[in-house]
């Protein structure tokens, strides 16, 4: 399998208008495991989300229908501190 930063992703594009909303938060990369509101199993997706959205992928990681690969902090449109998964424990 190919690294997820290496293939074409679902979502965002990475120069979006979501990313430079003033809301903006987070951006994260993940693969879609089970059917639900983000996609199909095997979609890989890039998306740029507001606190409540993170959370809200946080609870879909918990409960298997998405795997998060990559984060990061997004500020004023800039992405930071872009990190594999596995550097962080989400709750």
């Amino acid at each position: 399998m190919r690294d997820i930063s290496a293939r074409e992703l679902k979502g965002h594009n990475i120069l979006a208008v979501e990313r430079f909303q003033d809301n903006t938060r987070w951006m994260i990369e993940f693969s879609v495991q089970r059917p639900c509101s983000y996609g199909n199993p095997g979609d890989e997706m890039r998306l740029f989300l507001t606190e409540d959205g993170y959370q809200a992928a946080l609870h879909s990681q918990k409960r298997r229908e998405i795997k998060i690969k990559r984060y990061a902090r997004v500020i004023e449109g800039h992405v930071l501190d872009f990190k594999p998964d596995k550097r962080r424990r989400h709750p």
